[in-house]
This record gives C-alpha cells, sequence and structure tokens, in this order.
C-alpha cells in the first residue's frame, strides 16, 4: 500500500522516525497492532474504530451505529463480514450459508471458505489466488480502506471466523479484526436480521500482493520435519490445533482414508482449549499466556500452526497474537495442515507419528 507524503528530505524525517519506532515495536505487538499503529502515524488516515484486533459485541454495535455501510457515502466502512462454517461431517448437517441466512449482523455479507480458495488445488481452503481474492472482495462490495470485522456463528462461537481474519491479513487489506463473539452479540439481545440479504454494488478491489511470511508451504514443513532432533537442526514449534485423539493417531480424521497422527516434534494444542467453555469467546490474554507456558512453548523459536485444513490452526495464531506470545515475525500457520501432509509424505518417511499404545 502506498501513502501520500512530503517529498524533501527533511519531511520524510518525521516519518522514517515513525517507521523505526513500529519497526521496534515488532517484537511484542501483534501483527494487526502494528500496522494500525503505522497507519496513524501518516495523515490522510482516518482514525481506526477499534484498538485491538478482538473486539466485543457492544464496541461493534456502537462502530456500526456511528459508521455504518451507505451506497452513498465514499468513506470508510464498518463491515461486518460473516465467516460461518461447519465441518463436511457435521452431524446436523448445518452449512455456512444456511447459517447465515437464519441470523446475522445486520448488513453483513457472507465470505463463503469453501468458494474463496484455489480451486486448482486438491487441498480444501488452500489459500486463493491474489485475483481470485480481488474478485471476491470485488463481489463482496468491499473496498480497500473499509474496516473489516469477522464474525462466526452462534452455534459455534469462535471457528472459522479467525481464519478469513488471517486470510485477510495475508493479501494485505490495511483493517481486520474479529468479533469477540456472534453468541455475545445475539445473548445481549443486539440486533439481528434474517432471510435473504439484500443485493450488494460491486466494488473494484484491487489485486494485492501475498505477504508470504506469514504462510509456510509443505516444502519448507517437509525439510523441517526431516531434520527435526538431528544435531544443528532448526529448532521450531510446531501446534496442532485437532483434538488430542487425531493428534496422537487413536481416533480418525473426518475424512474418509486419512490417516491420523502429528508432524515430527509437534505439540497436541486442540483450540477449544483456548475459548472460554461457556461463551465460546477467547480467554483472556494471561489465561492464553499461560496455556502456552504450561505446554512449554518457546517463545523464541518460530511458532507454526496446524490443524486439519488450516481453519482452526489460526485459532491458535489469533490467541497467540493476543497473548503476544512470540515474535510476529517468527509465527505462521501451514495453509495445506494435516490434509495435506497425509496425503503427500511417504510412510517410508516415517514423517507420520502415533503415540505408541
Amino acid at each position: 500500500m502506498s501513502f501520500s507524503a512530503p517529498s524533501t528530505a527533511a519531511s520524510l524525517a518525521p516519518y522514517l522516525a515513525a517507521n523505526m519506532a513500529s519497526m521496534a515495536f515488532r517484537s511484542v505487538a501483534s501483527p494487526t497492532r502494528v500496522f494500525r499503529a503505522n497507519m496513524s502515524k501518516f495523515p490522510g488516515h482516518r482514525n481506526i474504530s477499534f484498538s485491538s484486533y478482538l473486539v466485543t459485541p457492544n464496541q461493534l454495535s456502537e462502530a456500526l451505529k456511528k459508521n455504518s455501510p451507505s451506497k452513498i457515502s465514499t468513506s470508510p466502512r464498518v463491515i461486518p463480514l460473516c465467516a460461518a462454517w461447519f465441518m463436511p461431517n457435521d452431524p446436523e448437517g448445518r452449512t455456512g450459508i444456511d447459517s447465515f441466512r437464519k441470523s446475522r449482523i445486520p448488513q453483513s455479507r457472507f465470505f463463503d471458505i469453501d468458494a474463496v480458495k484455489d480451486h486448482d488445488s486438491p487441498y480444501p481452503h488452500m489459500l486463493p489466488t491474489c485475483e481470485t481474492f480481488a474478485e471476491a472482495m470485488s463481489d463482496l462490495g468491499i473496498r480497500r480502506d473499509d474496516e473489516i470485522v469477522v464474525y462466526d456463528t452462534a452455534e459455534l462461537g469462535i471457528f472459522s471466523a479467525p481464519r478469513v481474519g488471517w486470510t485477510l491479513r495475508v493479501f494485505g487489506h490495511p483493517n481486520v479484526h474479529i468479533l469477540n463473539n456472534y453468541r455475545l452479540w445475539v445473548k445481549e439481545g443486539l440486533p439481528t436480521e434474517s432471510g435473504e440479504p439484500a443485493s450488494i454494488e460491486k466494488s473494484k478491489y484491487p489485486v494485492p500482493t501475498y505477504d508470504s511470511k506469514l504462510v509456510i508451504s509443505f516444502r519448507e514443513m517437509k525439510e523441517l520435519a526431516l531434520d527435526y532432533g538431528k544435531e544443528g537442526a532448526e529448532e521450531i514449534e510446531i501446534l496442532d490445533a485437532r483434538s488430542y485423539g487425531r493428534w496422537a493417531g487413536t481416533d480418525p480424521e473426518p475424512r474418509p482414508g486419512l490417516s491420523s497422527g502429528h508432524l515430527p516434534g509437534s505439540k497436541s494444542m486442540p483450540f477449544q482449549e483456548l475459548l472460554d467453555p461457556e461463551t465460546k469467546t477467547y480467554r483472556s490474554p494471561e489465561e492464553l499466556r499461560k496455556l502456552f507456558e504450561d505446554r512449554e512453548i518457546n517463545p523464541e523459536l518460530s511458532i507454526i500452526s496446524s490443524c486439519g485444513t488450516g481453519v482452526t490452526a489460526s485459532i491458535i495464531e489469533t490467541a497467540l497474537g493476543e497473548a503476544e506470545y512470540g515474535s510476529p515475525n517468527l509465527r505462521r500457520v501451514y495453509d495445506g495442515s494435516w490434509t495435506e501432509w497425509a496425503q503427500r509424505v511417504k510412510q517410508s518417511d516415517g514423517l507420520i507419528k502415533k503415540v505408541k499404545q
């Protein structure tokens, strides 16, 4: 993203100083907090509505009252973005779009993670191309300067919204937040609507760049796994958001024919542990930090989050950011996660580990 700034060397000094200060801040803050701090240093940009990546229902409600989406205004808007999604083996047969039609925040849009993906990949939910992402955002009527608040279903609380929030960050959308959460929104009696949503006027979202620093590929994961435990090998932390049984290899995967188990050196971190058992909101930063410390996760190392298809791995990534645990520059999500891993590695490589009974 480009900024308008004075052209003389003398007048550039404040901007350079601001950037240097924000770089020093990166070691202890989440990526989204860093970006918002940078944005506030430049003229021509409005004040940001929210001070943190996670926002409460009341904060979003107040922001929508002050700055609701409008067909007439060209000013940046606050847009709720529903990321509702259920597992393909959901026992009740629920789907994201049905949940969106049943209950949603007024004037919100629906981001379909089963549609906005790499359609040439055999693995589900792989990140889309820059062109596909821009087309999806245009279809949703979203502009690059809009402030997006992604939210989940009332049934699940926090599940797929962090994945969509992370996707927006990968493609460099400047202002992204996660609602914590829609279940509380409903419980607190805030406005909802149902039925078919109103038609949306398309926008012209520019084709973005892709921030590869937030993602780790299969090839690099395999190199790390093959080197694991060897003298001089790079030390990393791999956190797996699946259930303990799937990680241990004692329970089956939801996708038929896929072996369960885990990557060499990975640690089980079921995403449910990061959420309040009743409200399904994120636990407090202090509670999250203690959970990571209890798992003996070294915050000085590179931390990689994984899961089944890259969806709930983003719950871990968001929790790490909220707890300010580890350097944002050293945290990545394995996009293909276990579905890609278990299909691409060879049994003879010894890269599918199981807990011995």
